[in-house]
Order: structure tokens, then C-alpha cells, then sequence
């Protein structure tokens, strides 16, 4: 287990490669939420015609946020899992625009954490999608399986 910094989870975040592929940024990162930043570019884009981004690399960065999330209210590094992530498409995003991703982690249980956020441009008031989501935490130490 390893006590949460911004240095490292700077480094988190630059050091998953599905991250660093996509350009996804830290933008803040505080007691029980995070902030995500995914700037726009060519590769990202699912729709040539439109030049929107794909939905599976908004998908991915309000899954990464979430966990970052959960991660803000642990205060702790501990491997987790997804469990569940569902997510709500309200409109396609603005092609040349970042897309920034926001989720807090609002309840925690011994063994479940429990996350809703929003992938936006400007406004969270006016989201791109919206999610919730589960993760999975590690047993705590001497506990029966």
C-alpha cells in the first residue's frame, strides 16, 4: 500500500499505457474525486465524416477517472476492478474540443466503492454522458474470503 501524492498520481496516470495512448491528462485530483482531461486529436476520432470521437475513447476515460476517484477517497493505493460502469450518451462530443471526464466516489463499503461522474467540454451542467459505476476493493488484511 502506498499514501496517495499529486506526484504520484501524476505518475499513475503517464504510466498506463491505454492512457498515455489516448493523451489523457490530470487536471485535479482531490478528496474523494478526480478531473480527467482528454484533448482532442486525429486518433481519437470514430467518425471521419464528423470528426467526432469515438465512444469507446470516452468510455475509457470516464472508466480511468472513476478509479481515480476511488482512489481519492481511499487516500491509499490498492489494486481495484471495475465491477460495473454503465454509462449515458447525451450528445456527441464537440469535434476540436477537449473532453474533460469528473467522477466522485460518494459511498464506500468494506468491499465496494460506489462512483457517478460526467464527461463534459465547459460545463458539467451540460454533459457529453453521463455514468455510474462499481468497483471492487481489496479484502482488508486477516479478513475471511
Amino acid at each position: 500500500m502506498t499514501d496517495l501524492s499529486d506526484s504520484l498520481i501524476q505518475k499513475m496516470v503517464s504510466a498506463v499505457p491505454q492512457l498515455r495512448a489516448l493523451g489523457v491528462e490530470l487536471v485535479d485530483f482531490g478528496t474523494n474525486e478526480a478531473t480527467l482531461a482528454l484533448p482532442y486529436g486525429d486518433h481519437l476520432i470514430g467518425f471521419p465524416e464528423t470528426g467526432v470521437i469515438a465512444g469507446g475513447a470516452i468510455y475509457s476515460l470516464m472508466d480511468s477517472v472513476a478509479g481515480m476517484a476511488v482512489f481519492a477517497k481511499m487516500r491509499i493505493y490498492k489494486p481495484i476492478a471495475t465491477l460495473d460502469l454503465r454509462i449515458d450518451y447525451m450528445k456527441p462530443a464537440t469535434p476540436g474540443e477537449t473532453v474533460y471526464g469528473w467522477a466522485e466516489c460518494y459511498k464506500m463499503t468494506r468491499s465496494v466503492a460506489f462512483v457517478r461522474g460526467v464527461a463534459y467540454h465547459e460545463d458539467k451542467a451540460d454533459p457529453i454522458a453521463n455514468v455510474s459505476g462499481t468497483f471492487m476493493l481489496p479484502p482488508e488484511k486477516g479478513a475471511q474470503s
